[in-house]
């Protein structure tokens, strides 16, 4: 690993978004470079430190920029090169880091590399891809999109073989055997870091090879070629970062950190962190989050994980029991409209009910939990959700900045816009939540979240510290240590709707003063005897503790 890496993505906050649904500047219809340029003020003034920006390279968008066309340029509808470069030039003026999406596994069937490669195997671009006269080969792999692929293989008529696919079938994965394949990668990586980038999210890592006999997923071919990758960036990037997306549970996302000294990524997603979250308040028990942290083995030094309560997907229900599962589609989706593959495509805001202190309980989870938290456009203003529009568009609607048309996000045509803006009458209509509304409201949702992190940010024990859970008799209570070099930090989390006492054994702290955080207030001293508080429903305190 590279000594001079400042490990900022430790203290970091990342803000996801997808520049098609940010803003509209030119007025097609669809967000772009410009638009999302105009806007950083605003994702600054936020308090965060790192974009991330969803898929913005040409494709035909049959799912949403994920099939990359081209991997050198910008999607025509989110403007060119030069506005990219404007808009991360802006970006390092405000003190944010961009990261991008990129897909590694597969590109679209569009793709000039997988045109060519259908001309048969004599053309150069053939072995860029797996192909096959035997559909029974690697069966050994599962099917992901179960409700829309029947194989992992399809027939391509014209050059007369199947070819591989881990996803939907206009999506042919690479072939990762292929050296060129891995030549291509790096050139791709080199022109989007001399661009300014900060880093990747990779898309899709466990799938890269396939070998007969195994289920074609997390194979030691895959880590030798992230390794690989790493070293490269370590020695010509050294400040940038890779994030995994491995939906798998902690023990199995661990190689993807690479060996001890973290040679692979630098981050990886923790998804069955997210699930529990929303068991937690709807059960009203710390069960399961303390039982998936125990789980949690320890990670190299240099590394971190990202956690995060929404994305742009559903809300995956893969690393769960079936009973916790059926569970979760009771409680957070009684409308069979609201699932979508093992999953549901809601927005955080819909999920709690729009209980505010629902989404400040677990806003204080999410920040105060060990790991980089990644908010989701448009949360912080408690935007709504369209289960009508199909996959998983209801989640990726524009961004609502004030009451006027469409919202403030582009002033085209409601119709030319490529997916509605929330007007249903109801509590999520735009004219009642967007940014300008939730800006001149002090006690707004937003207001609040913005002072919470300019609070975490005086503090590396949110980002680089220990996890110590306390146990008091109250199950309803969550509670924890968050302890780095001098600091400590006491999280105390009511999981229920009704107002809860606690008992907490802080006698290690004894003569220590306890500070309520945001508020600057002294709560008492630590005593010989148990600590005693009080906790509204849904509420939360971060304290910090003061050496007499």
């Amino acid at each position: 690993m590279s000594t001079s890496h400042s490990l900022w993505y430790k203290d970091a906050i990342f803000y996801e978004v997808s520049p098609r649904a940010f803003k509209d500047a030119n007025g097609d219809g669809m967000g772009d470079f410009q638009g999302l340029t105009e806007k950083l003020d605003y994702i600054a003034d936020l308090g965060v430190n790192c974009i991330w920006l969803l898929p913005m390279y040409p494709s035909p968008l049959r799912d949403d920029g994920y099939d990359i066309a081209d991997y050198y340029n910008i999607h025509p509808q989110l403007g060119n090169l030069d506005d990219f470069k404007t808009f991360i030039a802006e970006a390092k003026k405000r003190n944010l880091r961009v990261i991008a999406d990129l897909v590694l596994n597969h590109t679209s069937d569009q793709h000039m590399w997988f045109q060519e490669a259908r001309k048969g195997p004599d053309n150069p671009y053939h072995d860029y891809y797996v192909w096959s006269d035997d559909i029974q080969k690697y069966s050994g792999a599962r099917i992901i999109f179960t409700d829309t692929e029947r194989s992992n293989w399809t027939w391509d008529e014209s050059a007369k073989r199947f070819y591989w696919h881990r996803f939907f079938s206009h999506q042919p994965d690479l072939n990762f055997d292929n050296p060129k394949v891995h030549e291509e990668m790096y050139k791709v990586f080199r022109f989007w870091m001399d661009l300014g980038l900060d880093g990747f999210r990779a898309d899709a890592v466990p799938y890269l090879y396939e070998r007969e006999g195994t289920n074609c997923e997390n194979l030691p071919e895959t880590h030798d070629f992230l390794k690989q990758l790493r070293a490269y960036m370590d020695e010509h990037y050294p400040e940038a970062i890779l994030l995994g997306e491995a939906n798998q549970w902690p023990e199995d996302v661990l190689p993807y950190f690479g060996d001890g000294d973290g040679d692979e990524f630098h981050m990886s997603f923790h998804f069955p962190i997210m699930p529990r979250l929303y068991m937690g308040i709807r059960q009203e028990d710390r069960g399961s989050l303390e039982w998936i942290i125990n789980r949690t083995p320890a990670i190299p030094a240099n590394c971190q994980w990202a956690i995060f309560l929404r994305n742009h997907d559903e809300l995956t229900l893969e690393m769960v029991t079936e009973e916790e599962r059926a569970f979760m589609v009771r409680e957070y989706a009684p409308n069979p409209r609201m699932m979508c593959n093992v999953g549901i495509r809601r927005r955080l805001f819909p999920l709690v009910e729009n209980d505010r202190r629902q989404a400040e309980l677990l806003h204080g989870l999410l920040l105060s939990l060990p790991g980089s938290p990644v908010l989701y456009y448009g949360d912080e203003i408690g935007m709504g959700d369209n289960i009508y529009l199909p996959d998983r568009f209801g989640v990726r609607t524009p961004m609502q900045w004030n009451d006027n048309r469409n919202a403030g996000f582009s002033n085209a045509k409601p119709s030319q816009l490529y997916v509605p803006v929330i007007d249903d009458p109801g509590p999520y209509h735009y004219q009642s939540v967007n940014v300008e509304a939730a800006q001149e409201n002090q006690t707004s949702f937003y207001n609040w979240l913005v002072n919470l992190i300019e609070h975490r940010e005086r503090f590396k024990a949110f980002g680089r510290g220990d996890i110590t859970f306390l146990h008091p008799a109250n199950r309803k209570i969550f509670t924890y240590l968050r302890r780095y070099e001098n600091e400590v930090v006491l999280v105390v989390a009511n999981l229920s709707r009704s107002p809860q006492p606690v008992e907490l054994d802080l006698s290690e702290y004894q003569g220590y003063q306890v500070m309520e955080m945001t508020s600057n207030v002294p709560f008492p001293v630590v005593g010989a005897a148990s600590y005693q508080l009080s906790m509204s429903p849904y509420s939360f305190f971060w304290f910090y503790l003061v050496k007499p």
